[in-house]
């Protein structure tokens, strides 16, 4: 199989969203791990409470919401200006090793992100990394459905414009994978933790331990 469309998850997948514990412990000393992993873990759960009651709010208020009760859930006093500086943060996420010099070592493969987030979020995200020119860019957002809603793949189907078999679809995130697998793309799980896959009854076409090993 030659796959003609290379996409990629971007949270997780392309950028450490770990890497706000930096900014965190400025204004919290020791409490970065806890209140990443707690605004992480919120706000996974938030979006898919809010697809599930079909009441679609931007990745960008999800990730408000979260931010908030991860914040109220470690028992620290949060000022405005405080979560606006962190969800600012959210724009300035490192990329892992390997994804700046991604486009470089395959000029020959199209790269498109699909991500839940919103483009206010990603395209600054992308200019602040500059991997602007490296992906082409589609939201969830432009259809008001979050991943792994079938409904989300079947719009970046159409926009891609090639056969599913014909698409290879990138996330660390088991519960992006089974979502795109399920709609009928090639997936390659970015398994960075070397764990366990999930027992969920659908499995990635492929397991790779970081993007050095992008199939062909």
């Amino acid at each position: 199989m030659t796959y003609k469309a290379y996409v990629f998850d971007a949270y997780g997948t392309l950028f450490d969203v770990h890497s706000v514990m930096k900014k965190i412990h400025q204004f919290f000393p020791d409490q970065g791990p806890k209140v990443s992993e707690e605004w992480r873990s919120r706000q996974v759960h938030y979006f898919l409470v809010r697809q599930l009651i079909q009441g679609y709010k931007p990745f960008t208020d999800i990730t408000r919401w979260a931010l908030l009760d991860a914040l109220a859930y470690s028992n620290v006093d949060v000022k405005p200006d405080v979560v606006d500086d962190l969800m600012h943060e959210y724009e300035q996420l490192q990329p892992y090793d390997e994804v700046p010099s991604l486009k470089q070592n395959h000029q020959d493969k199209t790269f498109t992100i699909f991500s839940n987030g919103t483009r206010s979020m990603l395209e600054p995200l992308l200019e602040n990394n500059q991997l602007k020119e490296d992906f082409n860019l589609l939201s969830a957002d432009d259809v008001e459905v979050y991943k792994p809603h079938p409904n989300a793949y079947s719009y970046a189907h159409e926009q891609l414009g090639f056969e599913k078999e014909e698409i290879l679809f990138f996330s660390s995130n088991p519960w992006d994978i089974t979502g795109a697998a399920s709609y009928g793309f090639h997936t390659a799980w970015v398994n960075r933790k070397q764990q366990k896959w999930p027992e969920l009854g659908i499995n990635p076409t492929h397991i790779i331990s970081n993007l050095n090993e992008i199939p062909d």
